[in-house]
C-alpha cells in the first residue's frame, strides 16, 4: 500500500511538472493597466516594463527588488530610458529581497496608490509562484494580468522552480 501511495505521488508530481514546463506563460498584449510591476532577477524584465511604460500601457512602474546601492540614474543609463521617465512614473522598490517580500512590498505600493489594475511582468519559469505570491498578498478588488517574459530555463531549473511553487502551494493551504 505504502509504496502504491509514493508511486501515485511520483506520478502526480511528474505530471504536475510536465504541465508547469510544456505550458509557460506567455507575454501579453500591450493592454492598459493602471500599474506595471517588474520583479527583478530576470533577464528582460526591466526592459519590457520600461517598453510598455513609454508605449503608454500604464501610468506608473514600480521595480521591486532593486539592490539599495543602485541610482535611479545608473538605471535609465543601463536601459537606455530618460531620466525624467524615472522621475516621474518609475519607482524603485528597495525592501523586497525574495518572491513573498516582492509580493507584499508590490501590495503596499499599489494599496497606497488604489490602482484597480496591475500588469506583473517576470520570467515565465517565475510567473505561477509570483502570481500566488501577489494574488495573497493584494486584496481581491484588484485586477492582476500576467506578462510572462520569455526565457530558455534549463530542466534543472524548471524542477526547482516547480517544487518551490508546489511548497508555496501548500502553505497557502495552511494559511502560511
Amino acid at each position: 500500500m505504502i509504496v502504491r501511495l509514493f508511486a501515485v505521488s511520483i506520478l502526480g508530481w511528474m505530471l504536475g511538472f510536465a504541465w508547469f514546463a510544456i505550458f509557460l506563460p506567455q507575454p501579453l498584449d500591450g493592454r492598459q493597466t493602471d500599474a506595471i510591476v517588474v520583479l527583478t532577477g530576470g533577464a528582460g524584465r526591466i526592459d519590457r516594463g520600461i517598453a510598455l511604460l513609454e508605449g503608454g500601457a500604464a501610468k506608473r512602474m514600480l521595480i521591486s527588488g532593486v539592490d539599495r546601492s543602485v541610482r535611479p540614474v545608473e538605471l535609465a543609463a543601463q536601459y537606455q530610458a530618460p531620466e525624467t521617465l524615472f522621475a516621474c512614473c518609475i519607482t524603485l522598490g528597495r525592501e523586497a529581497i525574495d518572491t513573498r517580500s516582492n509580493a507584499i512590498e508590490t501590495a503596499r505600493w499599489l494599496e497606497r496608490r488604489d490602482y484597480k489594475t496591475v500588469r506583473l511582468i517576470t520570467t515565465d519559469w517565475h510567473m505561477r509562484r509570483a502570481a500566488l505570491e501577489l494574488r495573497q498578498a493584494l486584496p481581491g478588488r484588484v485586477a492582476i494580468v500576467y506578462d510572462a517574459v520569455p526565457s530558455r530555463p534549463s530542466l534543472t531549473m524548471l524542477a526547482r522552480e516547480y517544487n518551490k511553487y508546489l511548497l508555496r502551494r501548500a502553505a497557502a493551504l495552511l494559511g502560511i
